[in-house]
Order: structure tokens, then sequence, then C-alpha cells
């Protein structure tokens, strides 16, 4: 039997496929090998289609029939320089047989190429029989079927309009009218695709490399050269938009393609779960012969994606406990750590101690600590940060807190700073701790810069991409000098530039901002590996942590600091004008009671491009960014509420609310001033400075603020195209009000209908000011990509059908399986197909939770 060429999972397409537009297309959806196009999954299947006479069918209604060519011609399309192809069919023996009366329909086929026509010609010649399917429209009149698929039978010899014997290069497509009709009356797949690929070519070129690869691997003769050329032939004119020359392909040999795709699953763990093997899930996704085929598959391939996450995720973590970290041993009596909580002006939470204590014994342990700590805002994060960081000090090492924009590393670098200075006035100098051996003071003999801090002789270092180059260099030297101090950074601590040879401990304030490959970067800053902890305002549900922070231990704060009182809410219609002007007034009423207000606009300025959406607004630029990462302008998570709806009304800027408001009564005599990710630094600081002095009553601001920005006065916030942003972004600019224990309101101007999604969306955020809750119903109302971070939604990530909410129990059912047969096989020496899937996991997800 001959074989034809060496196909696997890992052939690359364009080996595979001769026209390089088709090529280009699959790549363009992220497609290069065959694996890569098995892995490209259909998100629905169609409905099976029905079987009925000519007479039963409905328009715009897809159906299957059987019939007979009663005549066929080609007509030139004249200026259009191309072919159609007429052919009328009459199902006198189908409808026959159904006991109604024949009649008849009208199929067309037009294209550019005249080989494919004389093709179609050969195959529709007068009294051939044929079995159709497709969704019938009128012309002229007439029943017409555009294209439709069509499945050539044997002659049965004899009768009116018999066929000549077909023709040698035609071969039927089925061995009986029956199995023809199963055929076509099949669910088919169907995938996202793009102006540059149909659905349908996608799914006709994963089914082509499919009876590659069982014809690669023993699949039968009827997977000959000619099958193979049809496959090919197929793809090179799909790829010129032109209808498929060989829609109906033999079998596949499925015993052959399982022999091309090996398990990953352990044989226990698909039997003990009643999972199909990995070939026939493929099968069941790409060639369902019914949609219940199509949902084992889904369940199958759901759970192995579980199963390799979890077994990766595991793996990491087990593989950070072999890295040596510098240890540092849990505070004593008259550690730095002791006196910082006793200088505190307030009581610790029993959240806040029970959470340093955690730390304190992972940070003493002479491997890695790896730990998330989720808190809502102002549940007192950065106390706990700074406890840690002070041990690692203690100890005689170095500690960074990461930020990720300026304005929030600035705010952090000053409130560090002062509570440095309650500890240093509450007793003796506090010492640096024993400075390790090779280790230099770089700023002696110069004078102390604005970006340090000695207070209590804990040096404190501010290190931003907005620096002076003769700061910077000053701020660099410390660290790299090897002194016992503490870094509050902005991305430029991954820059080469930033060297800390005894780093224990770094802090990353907002996990999601940053990547794993970013937390790789720190890990080499220093001679040995730090501890890690990183934070997150951002409430996330544990099943959602477990699948993406997986390799992380997990506290939480979930107790609010005495003093603070629950944040009113209200959603205010934009077209309610007296509920408007009432707003308006509420907030100078409090502005002139000492109080400070922000307003909030999605966007910056009055001509900027892209502001017919959310989307739109990321895709034309306006998400700008600052040199420290700053944040989007526009929720780039903001969708419209159905495709094909009307443009959504444009988005408010900064510019035009800072006019509008400053010529309302309610703001005469108000001083406003605006903020956005585009000021320079320097405006920036002098915006915010008079915002906390009171010499700026109002803030007029992008989401700029949404992370880290603490103004006690502030007491009101609004938001205006709240609709707009996501459930956890909006609780992240509420929780930028109510912080100095005042009477604090939260409006959302909103322009959504009444009974829509957004409004459904705002009414969460309206009820609840608990921020899992929230969170949870920003996951399932978005997905969780979405929420965690853009490029987790998909594009690389190796999820593509995991749900991070509703398959909960099937991501802890992988975790504990993976998690036992790890102890039994930590190397997985006996699971080599699970072992490479959790190495291109880890591989392909390197960067995937990198916000872009």
């Amino acid at each position: 039997m001959e074989k034809g060429p060496a196909v696997s999972l890992d052939s690359a397409v364009s080996a595979l496929l001769p026209n390089k537009r088709r090529v280009s297309a699959l790549k363009s959806l992220g497609i290069t090998t065959v694996g890569e196009a098995l892995t490209y999954y259909p998100f629905r299947v169609s409905e099976p289609v029905p079987v009925l006479p000519i007479r039963s069918v409905r328009l715009g209604s897809p159906v299957a029939f059987a019939a007979r060519v009663k005549w066929a011609r080609v007509v030139p399309m004249g200026s259009k320089r191309g072919l159609r192809l007429d052919v009328l069919v009459s199902d006198e023996d189908f409808a026959a047989s159904c006991g109604v009366a024949s009649s008849s329909a009208r199929l067309v086929f037009f294209s550019h190429r005249k080989s494919y026509i004389d093709w179609m010609s050969l195959r529709l010649r007068p009294g051939a029989r044929v079995v159709l399917a497709g969704e019938p429209s009128v012309f002229n009149g007439q029943l017409q079927f555009t294209h439709p698929d069509v499945l050539l039978l044997p002659e049965a010899g004899g009768g009116e309009g018999g066929a000549d014997p077909l023709p040698g290069s035609i071969r039927p497509d089925a061995d009986s009218q029956e199995q023809a009709l199963a055929k076509v009356s099949r669910p088919r797949p169907v995938y996202h695709a793009n102006s540059r690929i149909s659905s349908d070519h996608i799914h006709d070129a994963i089914l082509g490399f499919i009876r590659l690869l069982a014809r690669a691997h023993g699949g039968g003769t009827a997977l000959g050269e000619q099958a193979q050329g049809a496959t090919l032939g197929t793809a090179q004119s799909a790829s010129q938009g032109q209808p498929f020359e060989g829609e109906m392909e033999p079998a596949i040999d499925a015993e052959a393609f399982g022999r091309a795709v090996p398990d990953i699953l352990p044989e226990s763990a698909r039997v003990n779960g009643h999972y199909l093997h990995r070939a026939q899930a493929f099968l069941g996704m790409h060639d369902p012969g019914a949609v219940e085929d199509f949902r084992e598959a889904l369940r199958t391939l759901r759970f192995e994606e579980a199963f390799v996450s979890q077994t990766a995720l595991l793996r990491s973590r087990e593989d950070s406990r072999r890295v040596r970290a510098y240890p540092c041993p849990q505070p004593g009596q008259d550690s730095l750590v002791t006196r910082f909580v006793d200088s505190l002006p307030f009581r610790l939470t029993q959240g806040q101690e029970e959470v340093i204590g955690r730390i304190g014994g992972d940070m003493a342990r002479d491997y890695p600590m790896q730990r998330l700590l989720q808190g809502e805002v102002g549940s007192g994060k950065t106390v706990v940060a700074l406890a840690a960081m002070l041990q690692a000090v203690d100890a005689g090492f170095q500690a960074v807190l990461v930020a990720p924009t300026q304005v929030l590393a600035e705010q952090h670098f000053e409130s560090i700073g002062r509570m440095l200075q309650a500890l240093a006035a509450s007793g003796p100098a506090a010492s640096a701790g024993t400075e390790p051996s090779g280790g230099a003071d770089a700023s002696e003999g110069q004078s102390k810069p604005e970006h340090v801090n000695e207070a209590g002789q804990v040096p404190l270092v501010l290190l931003t991409g907005g620096m002076r180059l003769a700061e910077r260099r000053r701020a660099l030297a410390i660290p790299a000098s090897g002194r016992p101090c503490i870094v509050v950074a902005t991305h430029a601590a991954f820059s080469k530039t930033f060297q800390a040879p005894h780093l224990a401990l770094a802090v990353i304030d907002e996990q999601h901002r940053f990547g794993v490959e970013q937390r790789e970067a720190l890990r080499r800053k220093s001679e040995r590996s730090p501890h890690l902890l990183v934070m997150t305002a951002t409430p996330i549900p544990r099943t959602a942590a477990m699948t993406w922070f997986g390799d992380l231990d997990i506290s939480s704060l979930t107790e609010l600091p005495g003093g603070r009182k629950p944040i009113r809410t209200f959603v205010v219609p934009e077209a309610d004008g007296p509920t408007m002007a009432a707003m308006f007034l509420h907030i100078r009423e409090r502005v002139q009671a000492g109080e400070r207000a922000y307003i909030v606009c999605p966007r910056i300025d009055e001509d900027e491009e892209g502001a017919q959406t959310g989307s739109g607004a990321k895709r034309k630029g306006s998400a700008r960014r600052s040199a420290e990462g700053d944040l989007p302008e526009i929720d780039p998570y903001a969708q419209a509420d159905a495709e094909g709806a009307e443009p959504k009304p444009r988005l408010h800027s900064v510019e035009e609310m800072s006019h509008r408001l400053a010529a309302l009564p309610q703001f005469q005599g108000i001083s406003m001033a605006t903020l956005t990710g585009r000021d320079d630094d320097e405006t920036k600081n002098q915006v915010m400075a008079d915002f906390s002095s009171g010499k700026t009553q109002v803030l007029v601001s992008t989401t700029v603020i949404e992370v880290g920005v603490d103004v006690p006065q502030a007491s009101q916030i609004v938001i205006f195209d709240a609709d707009r942003f996501g459930l956890s972004q909006l609780h992240q600019l509420r929780g930028r009000v109510g912080r100095g224990g005042t009477d604090s309101w939260a409006f959302l101007v909103s322009r959504a209908e009444s009974d829509s999604l957004a409004a459904q969306r705002l009414e969460v955020i309206r009820a609840s000011t608990d921020g899992a809750e929230i969170a949870q119903a920003d996951i399932e109302m978005r997905g969780a990509g979405d929420v965690l971070g853009d490029a987790q939604s998909g594009g690389r990530s190796s999820l593509k059908l995991l749900r991070v909410v509703k398959d909960a129990k099937m991501i802890a059912q992988a975790r504990e399986q993976a998690e036992g047969l790890l102890k039994q096989d930590p190397e997985l020496k006996g699971h080599v197909e699970l072992a490479g899937a959790a190495l291109d996991f880890t591989r392909g997800n390197e960067t995937f939770l990198t916000s872009t």
C-alpha cells in the first residue's frame, strides 16, 4: 500500500498546502502546524440539516434532499470575466419515497476559473443522481440554491434521463443515497474566521490535515493520490475565494488517525472520567456525526486543558522550591517589623496579622516564597508589603516594590517614607541590618537626592523611567552596591540597568498588570532567586486564581480598617436632565464643605479617533500608554451588547467634560484641573499635590487614577460612560473615594438602554460592594481573560476551551488528580506526552499574563 508524505502534528502547514494565500490566511489565525490546526476549535456546531423534499423547503432554512439533474449549461458573465453554471434538478424519485409531489430547483455556481466550472459540469451532467444540501432562496420567481454541497451518487442504471457512465476522473462521493443524505445532514462545525478565510474553508483545511495524518499512519487506499490532490486543490481554490472543488472526500480512517494522535491524559484519568481518546475528541470537534459527539469531545478537551495546566503549574511550583533564596529570619521582639507594627497609629486587622505571620514564615525558608495577596481597595496591603520588606532589610538584604504606573510608584514612595519616619521617631535609630560581605555604600560622599529617603537609616529609593539621567544613576547605584535598602520602582525595575545582587524580596503591585516573563526578569537581578509577593486589588474568584496563579500560595485580606463607610452608588441616566443637575449640585455642596470630587472620562481628547466603541478606541490608538506603562485610557474590554448593534454614542473626553463643567452654574467658583496618562511626570505630580491640598477641588481625569491614588478628602466620583467599563474596573475606580471616613458617593453616568447587558452590569455594581461577588459577575459576563488581563483570553495562551468559573469543579478534580500523579511520578517519566504538553503550556504561556 502506497503511503503519503511523512505527516505529523509538528508538520508545517506551508509544507502541505501549495497555495501561499491559504497558508498566509491560516497563519493569521495562529495556525502554522498541523497540531495548531487540530487545536483551532470551532466555537459551536450547526444543528443537523433536515432532510426534506423540495416542495417542503422553507426559505432561509438549510435543507438536504436527493435529486436528478435535468439539464446544465455554462453561461459567460461578460464584463465580470467569469463563468456561471446553471443547473436544473428535480426530485421525482425522492419526493415519491416521501409521499409528496415532485418539484424542481435551480442550482447556481460562479467561478473565475474555467477548470472548476468544467469539473462541476462533468459531475452535474444531465441524468446524474445527486444529494444536495444548502440554504434556499428565490431568484426571478424560482427556487434557487447557490453553491450547495453536492454529493455524486453511483448510477443505478436505466430510467428516464439515465446518465452516461461516470467519466474516469469522476468518482461517486457515497455508496448510496442514504449514506450521502446522512453525510450532508450532519452538524457542521463553525469557526472564528476573518476577512481572509471563511469558517467553511477553515473546516475544509482541517479535515484535509486529518486525512493526511490518517493516510501517513496506515490509512486505507481510499486516501490515494487523487484524494490527496483533491484536498490540496480544495485549499488552493478556496484561498482564491472560490467554492470547493472536492466537497466530499473519502471517509476518515479513525483507527489510523488514532495512531497519529497519542493521548495526553493518563489512561486512569481518561477511563475514570469516561473521557474520549484524544483522536476521538478531535474527530468529534471537527467532524461530528451528531451534536452529542461535539459535546463529548468538548468535555474531553476541556478536561485535558485543565489537567495539563494544573500539572504545569504544580511542577512550576515544585521546581521553584529547588531554587536557593536568601532566608530572612522571622521577626523577633526588637526587629524592624515588630517596631514598625508598634509605631503604626492604628491596630492591624486580624487578617493583616495572619498574613504578615504567613509571609514571615515563608521568607524564613531557603527556597523562594511565591504568594499572591488579594485585598479590597483600602484593606491595608501596603502595610503588609512594607512589613515583609522590612523583614528582608532586617536580615541584611534588599527588597523592591514594583508598581504599574509612575503615579502609584510615587505615592508608594511617599506613604512608605512617612511610615519609616514614624518608625524612626518611635524608638532608637533603626538598624538597616548587617550589610552582606562585599557591600558598599555607593551614596557615601554624595548629597541625599530627592528620590532617596534615609528615614530610620533604611534607604528608600525611588526608580522610574521618567528620571533625569543623573538622578537615575544615583538611584541605581544604591541597590547595585548590595546595600540593604527598599526600592520602589515602575517598569524600570525590569531594565538591564537595574541590579540588586542581594535582592531577597520582590513585591509586585497589581499582579495582572505584569507577566510571568517580567517576574522572571526580577529573579535574574539577584545572586539568588528572591522571595515573591504579588498583590492585587482586583478580586479574583478562587477558581480563577487556581487556574491562572496556580503556582502561588493565595492569601486574602477581607477586612477593611476601622472608620471606612460604605460608598453609596447610584446609576444616573445621562438623558435624565433633572437628576444630572441634582448630582452636580450635590457635588458642589460637598466640595464647598471641604471635600473633593473626581470626574472620570474614558477618553483624553474631543477629536480622538476610534471613539465609537471602547474596542474601536483601543484599535485606533486612543488607549495610549506613557513610558511607564500607564493604564489604558479606554477600557480595552468594553464590548457592544450584541453583534451588529448600532454604533454607540461618542465617548466623553476629559477635554470636553472640563469645558462643559466649567460652563455649568453649579461649578462657578470651583477650582478644577485635568489629569491624563499623557501628562508629563512633573505635571502629574503638581496636579495631584494641588488636589490633595485642596487648591484643586474637582479633578477631571481618565482611568489613570484607577489604582493607588489616595486622597482621603475625596468623597465623590462621577464616572461618565460607565456602561462601557468592566465591573472590576468600576469597582477599582469607586475605591478612590471613601478613604477618609466620611460619607461617600459614586455616580455611574450611563447611556445604556434599561434592558441591555450594560445596564445589568451597572446594577451589579450599584447593588454590591463585595469585590469577590463583583469579580465573579464580571468573569461570568465578560470572561476570565478580560478580567485578568487582555492576553489571557486567548492568543498564545494554551487555554482555549476551559472556563474558570463554569468549569471550577473540573479544574479542582484535575488539580487533585495531577497532584496524585506527580507524587507517584514527579518527573512524568511514565507519561511522556503529558510531560511534553505541560512543557508546551509553560513555554506558550510565558507572556500570556502580560497586560498589553
